[in-house]
């Protein structure tokens, strides 16, 4: 989805953001501190708080479990949840499914071990992103390595990638493709580069009969997605990048190529906790406005990167044509990565953080990516404001000076 952020969003939506930062309890009785990592975890708003102390406090029991009030209240919020889950991704399929997991990681482990396994034969192939979080690497090599022990033997190719935009290359895609291709995995937007990675290209470039497994980390909860326009067949999100408590994250599931998802083995007591979490997490969005939402984090990353341009020392990691504000090419969602050419990150890390200002200093768990790859990554969300991101700017600019 290309889009531009426009300038003047800040100043529109200046009052409104001021609204909704107060409804964040950490930050508000934390105002000299700039939470700037919310790519590694969400902040909760009150609302989402409250309802789990409603919950824990009100009717809190386990699931399908009991026949009492308790335990029927809390068996239909769980039901209730999955079409909330359905509703959020604007989804109205009745064939399809949602299976609640601890998160991003486990979903796509399920997809991998519970559903993919059982499809693939001795000399099938499958495409996944070798450039991406280890989450949405892992799992894939993870599942050759046990097929292989059972005498299995897939071919795992990595998914092409421009190297001018970032993006997944969809003209270079169709070339890998041949009848025993099964399987494509693909992230929505990237953790470190902060760039929808293009993916309603990919059912195009793959065509219509192979399933697609997106990681969506990094997009739900930051904006509006629609699995209508994306055609693919699961999306696996975590609850916590997205407001919701730690521990909890779902795998929407198609069901229209290949059997129905459906998790292996005795399925125990869910989170219960973070599940209704989720729940009042969407629905705290939704009240804020989604598409709001992702215009102030893109304006925000916007005001960023062209801050970070201005110093001769930063390298902004990424899509060069898109760290404008006026860019005609895809913005960036809420995430901006750089490295200063003389400064270490991880010292640069300790520095902002004795500023009181909180961003993550490492190689991000970029799949091949080692200690030698650390970068600084600043990801935004609602409660962030244009001074926390001068403030970042004004400590860079120190460093700056001091090395030049």
């Amino acid at each position: 989805m290309t889009m531009n952020a426009d300038p003047a969003v800040l100043d529109r939506l200046a009052d409104w953001q001021q609204r909704l930062r107060q409804q964040f309890p950490i930050i508000a009785g934390n105002p000299g501190l700039a939470y700037l990592d919310s790519a590694a975890t969400a902040q909760k708003p009150a609302a989402v708080l409250d309802a789990v102390n409603e919950f824990l406090t009100g009717d809190n029991a386990n699931v399908g479990r009991g026949s009492y009030p308790w335990a029927t209240s809390t068996t239909a919020r769980v039901d209730r949840a999955r079409d909330r889950v359905r509703k959020a991704l604007g989804d109205d399929d009745s064939d399809s499914s949602v299976e609640f997991v601890s998160g991003t990681s486990a979903g796509l482990r399920a997809v991998a071990q519970d559903w993919l396994a059982e499809l693939l034969a001795d000399g099938d192939e499958i495409i996944v992103p070798f450039g991406d979080h280890q989450s949405n690497l892992r799992p894939w090599l993870d599942l050759r390595a046990a097929l292989a022990r059972r005498g299995v033997r897939i071919a795992v190719k990595a998914m092409p990638v421009d190297a001018a935009s970032g993006d997944y290359d969809h003209r270079a895609l169709p070339s890998l493709m041949n009848a025993r291709t099964k399987f494509v995995a693909a992230t929505h937007v990237h953790h470190v580069f902060g760039a929808d990675m293009n993916v309603h290209r990919i059912r195009e470039a793959v065509g219509p009969d192979v399933p697609i497994c997106l990681d969506a980390a990094q997009s739900v909860g930051h904006g509006p997605v629609s699995v209508a326009g994306l055609d693919v067949d699961f999306v696996v999100f975590s609850g916590h990048k997205m407001m919701a408590l730690p521990g909890i994250g779902a795998v929407w599931a198609r069901n229209r190529r290949g059997p129905r998802f459906a998790r292996q083995g005795w399925a125990g007591t869910p989170n219960t906790a973070g599940i209704v979490s989720m729940t009042a997490a969407f629905d705290w969005l939704d009240a804020a406005g989604l598409a709001d939402v992702r215009a102030w984090n893109s304006a925000l990353s916007a005001r960023l990167t062209d801050g970070l341009s201005a110093f001769e020392g930063v390298q902004v990691l990424g899509c060069q044509d898109s760290l404008s504000l006026d860019s005609t090419v895809q913005q960036r969602e809420s995430i901006v990565t750089f490295r200063h050419r003389r400064v270490r990150s991880d010292d640069l890390g300790f520095v902002l953080a004795d500023e009181g200002i909180m961003v993550r200093a490492d190689s991000h768990c970029q799949a091949g990516r080692d200690s030698r790859d650390h970068a600084v990554r600043v990801s935004v969300h609602v409660h962030n404001t244009p001074a926390e991101i001068d403030r970042l700017l004004a400590v860079v600019g120190r460093c700056e000076r001091m090395q030049s």
